[in-house]
């Protein structure tokens, strides 16, 4: 065991040296070794710990007093100091995890979801605090002793009703809330579908592509056959209502407007998620997910609510979708409609400069192919 300590003290230097030369901070090479080295020892000691009860046991065999029972009021003890530690565990989770990730929902549709995870919260934790107050205080008072002898309780319709009917309905209960959460959220009628901002946005390996669709409201079509390089989204340039369409280089939106999003894949699944507005959907191949909201709260309001004026929204992909996974990141700005206004009119076009040459040379090569097409028919016709 001193030499494996030795061997981890002595490799740490030399692999954070070379964690310093790829990029990755050191520290982050020496917590996971010490972290390996700490689960070792711990696993030393119970080996050690083990080997002591071993002997104490033989030696109390030898002597005539061993008691094979010993080993249950044990246990049966430390599952009955484990319960308030447990407890304790759950409350300071709750208190110091729940304070680091929970944040109020800065979306009108938001609260619905805030409110829905709270109940369910509310209901697991009672359940999840009275069934380990049953399983350790039973575990206790009905521990095998000598002299003991176990009753036996094969059946009771009342019971299994009672566990199964109750579970059943509280289930019940949360799949219907949720259902119809969702439906509230999902189901936007047309006229507020055609009136709200739309965004599309694109996922692939390993990155978003945002699109506005300009002054003219209305997206480009998209061809897979039409992608290439200079246009990897696929825009169909020969739709005049394509000219217009904006690359966004992040997503920005104005506060308290709604806000519709056009939500595609370019290869495999992704997910859309934006956790600070509580939306997250997926970005299947082959069809279009949508997704609307209204935000209620700008950037810059929840840097000062936060005292963090480097704060940003953030949309995820929130599917494993490859080495590169988290990269998939785009940041999100909620501004006023004059900064947003401010902000579209500084955006470059999809049909720049260099996707016009290309435009002009494929369509030119498509006429150069037809006319040779209709000479060497008119040949075979002669």
């Amino acid at each position: 065991m001193s030499a494996l300590i030795l061997f981890f003290v002595s490799t740490v230097p030399a692999v954070a040296q070379t964690a310093e030369n790829s990029g990755i901070p050191a520290q982050a090479y020496k917590n996971f070794f010490f972290g390996v080295l700490l689960i070792l020892l711990a696993a030393v000691i119970v080996g050690i710990l083990g080997k002591v009860i071993n002997i104490y046991q033989l030696t109390n065999k030898m002597s005539g007093k061993y008691n094979p029972l010993a080993a249950n009021n044990f246990q049966a003890v430390l599952l009955l100091i484990a319960l308030p530690i447990f407890l304790y565990g759950v409350y300071w989770s709750y208190v110091n995890h729940g304070g680091m990730a929970w944040r109020d929902a800065v979306t009108e549709h938001g609260k619905r979801i805030d409110t829905m995870f709270i109940i369910t919260t509310i209901i697991c934790t009672i359940v999840l605090v009275l069934m380990h107050i049953l399983l350790f205080t039973f575990s206790y008072k009905y521990r095998m002793r000598l002299k003991r002898k176990a009753f036996f309780y094969p059946h009771n319709n009342a019971i299994e009703k009672v566990w199964t009917i109750i579970p059943a309905i509280v289930l019940t209960i949360l799949v219907l809330f949720g259902f119809f959460t969702w439906r509230s959220i999902t189901n936007v009628p047309e006229e507020l579908q055609k009136s709200a901002i739309q965004i599309e946005v694109m996922g692939e390996q390993f990155a978003w592509t945002v699109r506005y669709p300009g002054r003219d409201g209305e997206f480009g079509p998209r061809n897979y056959r039409l992608t290439t390089p200079l246009n990897p989204y696929g825009i169909d340039f020969n739709d005049p209502s394509s000219f217009d369409d904006l690359l966004g280089g992040e997503i920005v939106i104005p506060v308290n407007k709604a806000v519709r999003f056009h939500i595609i894949s370019k290869d495999i699944l992704h997910s859309f998620y934006i956790p600070d507005f509580r939306v997250q959907i997926n970005a299947v191949p082959g069809m279009t997910t949508y997704f609307q909201f209204t935000p209620t709260v700008t950037t810059q309001e929840m840097r000062d609510r936060m005292d963090d004026q480097e704060y940003n929204f953030v949309m995820l992909c929130n599917k494993i979708c490859g080495s590169s996974h988290f990269n998939m990141q785009k940041r999100v700005r909620v501004v006023t409609e004059e900064e947003y206004q401010e902000w579209l009119n500084q955006q470059t076009y999809f049909f720049n400069e260099d996707v016009q040459k290309e435009f002009a040379a494929r369509n030119q090569q498509e006429v150069e192919e037809e006319v040779s097409t209709s000479d060497l028919t008119a040949y075979n016709n002669l």
